[in-house]
């Protein structure tokens, strides 16, 4: 069976040109770039050209380049390096609909005394930038906000973001794990101190990422060793993994405009045709303020997982939202946070494509997406009738804390 792959926010496949930069990094070239020998001298030519290369994806300076494991790695090197090197300011501002990879460190410092303000967002996914504004305070250390939310797609205001913190003199961090390869992504206004990337999340090899710290901006390294990465990444570097994440980047700034009109004309067609032609199903997140390769649909009066299970038979991928909970029975803390009901909050379905989707797939997902939510609607205990008085729909809309 052929596989339709629409889980592209959990990770994508490496690009075959990618593939075939990173190869002779396994068996040719395989020196330690910190050697003095020519034969390591060549590697590290390599790691510096790639380092140039993401630095141009971001508009960066290739020196504010630090190459990490992943996305988490630069997510908790970044909140690190805000506190402890501002030791006097023990208070930090995120969003209620953040990774886990932001959400768990700062539950972390909350428990060793510091406070963290946790800002909701509208029933679109949005943020309220008053609410923002009103909570910075003299102790605040850190703003920590995503560039585009990886289950919804919704798209927050970084520019906006970026210059009330530096109005505040407050250190501003950005998760653009999401949003790299689908929106533009442009430091060099100097608003942003820290950003992260993940290479996996477009067209790169898993095991490598990115953080950018704004030239500056001090920084205390999270993993202490060498002198790797000019003394603020301590290991060996990955070599193949920084040659993949290079031409990844130099891939994603030649196919950029390309990439985003046909995705999301596809995520269009989808869209449509789904809310379209079965009943009781809506967009959640931000209409037009998205990524160009996300549709994230309710689907009312059916389990979620049913759905899946159902795709996963078609041949086709899809998630109920992040890769890295979705072995939580848990709902979703995102589409919690925009006041989804019950039943939109279990049967919600994240869609993402990416620039090898094709329009024959999207066919053929809507071609079988219709009976079969119809089937499993007809074996479902919940529908419109009894939404309103079921009382294990009552008693779990409860348990879940949804008004």
């Amino acid at each position: 069976m052929s596989v339709i792959y629409l889980d592209n926010n959990a990770t994508t496949c490496v690009a075959p040109e990618v593939y075939r930069a990173m190869s002779p990094y396994f068996t040719q070239f395989y020196g330690n770039p910190s050697s003095m020998h020519r034969f390591g001298g060549q590697v590290a030519r390599g790691l510096r050209e790639s380092r140039e290369a993401v630095a141009a994806l971001i508009h960066a300076e290739a020196n504010e380049i630090i190459f990490t494991s992943c996305g988490t790695e630069g997510d908790n090197a970044a909140i690190r390096a805000a506190v402890d090197s501002q030791p006097d300011k023990r208070h930090i501002i995120t969003t209620a609909v953040e990774h886990p990879a932001i959400l768990k460190p700062l539950q972390r410092l909350e428990k060793q005394g510091y406070a963290v303000t946790y800002l909701g967002v509208d029933s679109k996914g949005q943020l309220k930038l008053e609410e923002l504004r009103r909570a910075i305070r003299d102790d605040t250390a850190l703003i920590s906000v995503m560039a585009a939310n990886n289950e919804t797609g919704t798209i927050f205001p970084i520019e906006r973001i970026g210059h009330l913190a530096k109005e505040c003199g407050v250190l501003f961090h950005v998760d653009a794990v999401q949003a790299a390869g689908k929106i533009p992504l442009d430091v060099s206004s100097g608003l942003i101190d820290f950003l992260v990337l993940s290479g996996h999340k477009f067209h790169g090899p898993k095991g490598i990422g990115v953080l950018y710290v704004r030239r500056g901006v001090r920084f205390r390294p999270l993993l202490a060793g060498g002198h790797q990465e000019r003394g603020r990444r301590g290991g060996t570097e990955n070599v193949p993994g920084i040659i993949g994440l290079g031409t990844a980047a130099e891939l994603t700034l030649k196919t950029f405009d390309e990439d985003h009109t046909r995705m999301s004309q596809l995520r269009d067609r989808l869209e449509q045709g789904i809310l379209s032609t079965i009943s009781d199903t809506q967009r959640n997140g931000h209409p037009g303020l998205r990524l160009p390769n996300t549709a994230n649909i309710g689907f009312k009066y059916v389990e979620g997982e049913a759905i899946l299970l159902s795709l996963d038979r078609e041949g086709i991928c899809a998630s109920s939202g992040s890769a890295c909970t979705s072995g939580s029975l848990q709902p979703s803390h995102v589409l919690r946070a925009m006041g989804l009901p019950y039943t939109l909050l279990h049967g919600s379905i994240r869609f993402s494509l990416s620039r090898y989707t094709t329009g024959a797939e999207i066919e053929q997902v809507l071609g079988v997406i219709s009976p079969m939510i119809g089937r499993l609607r007809d074996l479902s205990p919940f529908s419109r009738d009894n939404e309103a008085t079921h009382p294990w729909l009552q008693e779990q809309t409860q348990r879940v804390g949804i008004a």
